[in-house]
């Protein structure tokens, strides 16, 4: 069998420029007018650029942003669930004019990571973008906060990505393109793979959840989140560590395949999963783990909103699937891991997992039940944890399904 279709059903789409094409358009872009992208814009930048986020061309229309906001598809009818938007302040956007081409820059170190057409120039219903995407417009929210800040003009048009965002330098081979990932499937001879994705370093339950996924598929991508985290996350360096040391210990060899992507978080619950699934088809995935409250935050969205959204999209709009998993914990009573669908004990007989948990227990050197994670695993996060100097210790506060 083969792995499932790119999204839109043709070829992968990397718009980065390589040889003697990337070498013509950086002389060019030095003239260009310049605009600092966010971390979320370069994040989505290095996804175009390696085809993470096939088919698009680049930053959206109004009619795209519209469709996408309020009926999950683009204005030629593609299916995408989330806004993939450029903006700026009013004063830059009036300085450019449609049809210049602009030089979008690094917000690490202004290096030119990518060129754009402008062919729109925009502006949005803030409010209207969040009770749609995130469905609320409260500004404790992270994802809010985000939208409500950028700037007030959006920026529309096709783009030429010039750089990798140092992401390659930085993770090295845990950074992997869409067609790294490909190969690798096929070289392992897998065709049914499970995309599991992790901010966290994996707890008991990730293990549960990533071998139920082995007994019906070929393989599981555990796909680690390398873009902005919030403060008192976990680095994905030392993530990949311990990810490494239990994959080792107590997984099956060749049915586990560890790679990392560049986008941040959005903490878009429901329609995060949605492009979850969608750029995980790029990758290769035919299917997405899909466990409890998967890319929330605190008490904005349901257990499992995530699970029900893929019920209430059109037929074929994804050809990646859920897997979808129930409340998972270690039950005392059934000596071992199980969950809401496997275990008939009451709460009392269960021990609740989370990363959150896992975190706030570490960042206060607590003891961690023997339950929660495995001992390797612990040794590199407490390693972790006592090498912090006391300016780069954040509180772990318990709050949503985490807190349960």
């Amino acid at each position: 069998m083969a792995l499932v279709n790119p999204h839109g059903g043709g070829d992968l789409k990397p718009l980065l420029l390589v040889g003697e094409d990337l070498i013509d358009e950086l002389k060019r872009a030095r003239s260009f007018p310049r605009i600092r992208v966010s971390s979320r814009e370069k994040g989505d930048l290095i996804m175009l650029g390696i085809g993470g986020f096939t088919p698009l061309d680049g930053f959206m229309s109004y009619a795209d942003w519209q469709g996408v906001c309020d009926g999950m598809k683009m204005a030629n009818g593609l299916f995408w669930p989330i806004p993939i938007t450029l903006s700026t302040d009013r004063a830059t956007a009036d300085s450019i004019n449609i049809g210049d081409d602009i030089a979008l820059t690094d917000p690490d170190d202004d290096s030119i990571i990518a060129t754009m057409r402008v062919t729109e120039k925009y502006s949005i219903d803030k409010a209207h973008e969040c009770a749609t995407v995130f469905g609320t417009t409260d500004q404790e929210h992270p994802g809010v906060k985000m939208v409500m800040e950028q700037g007030e003009v959006n920026l529309a048009g096709p783009v030429k990505v010039l750089s990798q965002g140092g992401f390659p330098q930085k993770y090295g081979p845990l950074f992997m393109t869409p067609k790294q990932t490909r190969e690798l499937f096929e070289s392992m001879g897998w065709s049914k793979v499970a995309a599991f994705q992790t901010r966290n370093p994996m707890h008991r339950s990730h293990e549960y959840l990533a071998k139920v996924a082995i007994e019906v598929c070929d393989g599981v991508l555990i796909h680690s989140l390398l873009g902005h985290l919030k403060p008192g996350d976990i680095p994905a360096e030392v993530r990949t560590h311990a990810i490494i040391a239990l994959t080792r210990n107590y997984f099956v060899a060749k049915t586990v395949a560890q790679g990392g992507y560049p986008l941040d978080m959005r903490y878009a619950g429901p329609r995060e999963a949605l492009l979850h699934a969608l750029f995980r088809q790029n990758y290769g995935c035919s299917h997405l783990i899909v466990g409890r409250d998967h890319a929330g935050v605190g008490s904005y969205y349901g257990p499992f909103d995530a699970h029900h959204i893929f019920d209430k999209i059109p037929r074929g709009s994804l050809e990646t699937q859920p897997l979808k998993i129930d409340w998972t914990f270690w039950c005392y009573k059934c000596g071992g891991m199980a969950s809401a669908r496997t275990c008939p004990h009451d709460d009392e007989h269960r021990l609740l997992l989370s990363g959150t948990k896992l975190r706030k227990m570490l960042s206060e050197n607590s003891e961690v039940p023997a339950e929660f994670s495995r001992p390797e695993v612990l040794e590199i996060l407490r390693k972790y944890y006592a090498g912090l100097a006391d300016s780069e210790r954040v509180e772990v506060k318990l709050s949503g399904h985490s807190a349960k």
